[in-house]
Parts: C-alpha cells; structure tokens; sequence
C-alpha cells in the first residue's frame, strides 16, 4: 500500500501541476480540499480522469467523490478495492 500511496501522490503532483508541492509534504490523512492541499472542483474532475486513465475506474456515482477524495489515505483504500488496472 505504501508504495502505492507514493505513487499516487506523484501522479497527483503531476497532473495537477503542483509545482512547490512534493511528496514529503503532502500528508496521507491531510485534506486534500479546502484547508489541507487546498484542491478545488476542477482539481477533483482531474483526479477522477486519473483513476480512470491510470487504475481503470469509473465514477459512476459522483456524490462518491466526497467521500473518496478526503485524503490521500481514502484514495488508495478506493484504488486498492475498485482497480481494474
């Protein structure tokens, strides 16, 4: 799980253009909205392009982002139950 929570937060960095971002500084139980990496909506329509793109999930539902994109955390718990890639 580890390594893959260290992947993710690379592809997050990437996708995103976090550019004074790095791995070390992202908590995996931080928010990742509002006070903690301070993503916003269009932040999160990137994540779900990326679950799909890289780990072959669809977010069939979109209420379920709430809840999946939390933390860094509850996005690899998702990938690690929901992945088809």
């Amino acid at each position: 799980m580890e390594e893959l929570i260290q992947k993710l937060k690379q592809q997050i960095i990437e996708t995103l253009n976090l550019e004074d971002v790095s791995c070390e500084d992202i908590d995996n139980d931080a928010p990742l909205f509002g006070d903690g990496l301070g993503l916003d909506s269009i932040d999160a329509l990137e994540l779900i392009v990326l679950l799909e793109k890289q780990y072959g999930i669809k977010l069939s539902d979109p209420t379920q982002g709430k809840a999946i994109f939390q933390s860094i955390n509850t996005i690899a718990q998702y990938i690690v139950e929901h992945r088809t890639k």
